[in-house]
């Protein structure tokens, strides 16, 4: 496992500090399950972000539902 050196905020690090206090669990156990449990959100959302970029900027082309459906074989 890397190291990593992360600032946080006075009241974030106390109810961090009483939770591992309380549980018996490392501070560290929460920051990395917490960083696991919403990267993929975050992931996600910075794609989207960039596509979006794109699409305003005129660089990429959207499919309406029916022209998707049609152009996979699903249409009826």
């Amino acid at each position: 496992m890397t190291a990593v050196s992360v600032r946080l905020p006075e009241d974030l690090k106390a109810r961090l500090d009483q939770l591992s206090q309380r549980t018996g669990r490392s501070k560290t156990y929460y920051m990395v399950a917490a960083i696991e449990e919403h990267i993929g959100d975050l992931e996600a959302l910075h794609i989207a972000e960039q596509r979006l970029i794109k699409h305003r900027a005129g660089r990429s082309k959207s499919y309406t539902q029916k022209e998707m459906e049609k152009r996979h074989g699903l249409a009826d």
